[in-house]
């Protein structure tokens, strides 16, 4: 690979880890005056608007099949509907570097599911210390959280559950009829957006006067950025690098969320905090090492 291909793929890299790394920040700019139905509503609308988009300029076409949209719905509700409102409802009691810390746990819970539900995918010695790890790591930082009462714990342990969903959504889309990616997306969030507006029509408060404008532009960079616009640098870096280099992302997104906490929502930077970041990273770092340096373990990672 040339230094000019390099480049261009670490550019698109770090763009998808400031879109995704950001993205908790700008939610709880969204749920301070917006609720988190309205919230996940128009995420998953405006995401859908962005790739329908693209679709239709590249004339691919969605399949209409029963089972193609059964698959769409079921993705569309673990992989978007049910983390996006955990998240935002949980970030109403929890600071954004926390939920985005949280999430680290995803690809930890990734791991352990594969064990049971993907072929190949079997645990090691080094795995199951990795997850442990991670689970210290998040046990360490949801402490002070559930101090703070039990709003504040449902909260944290929403946001856990929302890791998880993306961990299961990551083995249905596996285990599930394949489509290409970008069609398969926009499918999704298609999905998503049918089923969301029954839900926000009847359950989401009506009284919109009260929404900021600094929440309404949050609501929409979420939809246009971190949904929309990051799933398509998402195909791209995999077109280009593969997912062994887009992997690299789970190390990041954390850290960039809590720091975007700290430094723009000046939030708390408290030493558990740290700690907590440090020891859910090593453990993800400790699932791949073994993986990397032990060709005789590659088939079972």
């Amino acid at each position: 690979m040339d230094f000019r291909s390099s480049l261009i793929n670490w550019s698109l890299l770090l763009s998808l880890v400031l879109l995704w790394g950001t993205s908790f920040m700008f939610i709880s700019i969204s749920v301070e005056t917006i609720d988190p139905l309205s919230l996940v509503f128009f995420r998953v609308v405006l995401a859908a608007i962005v790739l329908l988009g693209i679709v239709v300029a590249r004339g691919h076409r969605i399949p209409m099949t029963l089972n193609a949209w059964l698959a769409f719905l079921l993705m569309g509700f673990m992989g978007n509907l049910l983390p996006f409102f955990l998240i935002s409802w949980g970030q109403l009691s929890v600071h954004s570097g926390t939920a985005g810390m949280i999430m680290a746990i995803m690809p930890l819970m990734t791991m352990l599911l594969a064990h049971y539900f993907v072929e190949g995918e079997n645990l090691t010695r080094y795995k199951i210390v990795g997850f442990a790890m991670g689970i210290t790591g998040v046990t360490i930082l949801l402490g002070p959280v559930f101090e703070g009462g039990s709003r504040a714990m449902f909260s944290g342990i929403a946001i856990f559950i929302a890791a998880t969903s993306y961990a299961v959504n990551t083995i249905l889309v596996r285990r599930l009829p394949r489509f290409t990616p970008l069609v398969g997306s926009t499918g999704v969030m298609v999905a998503a957006s049918i089923t969301m507006l029954p839900i926000w029509f009847f359950l989401a408060p009506y009284d919109a006067s009260g929404m900021s404008l600094k929440s309404i532009n949050s609501m929409i960079w979420l939809g246009i950025g971190p949904t929309g616009i990051a799933t398509i640098i998402l195909f791209a870096v995999i077109e280009r690098a593969g997912p062994t280099f887009l992997s690299t992302i789970n190390y990041l997104i954390p850290v960039v969320a809590f720091f975007a906490g700290v430094i723009i929502l000046s939030e708390p930077m408290e030493w558990h905090s740290i700690l907590a970041l440090t020891t859910i990273l090593g453990g993800i770092a400790l699932t791949r090492i073994r993986a990397v340096h032990n060709p005789r373990l590659q088939k079972s990672d």
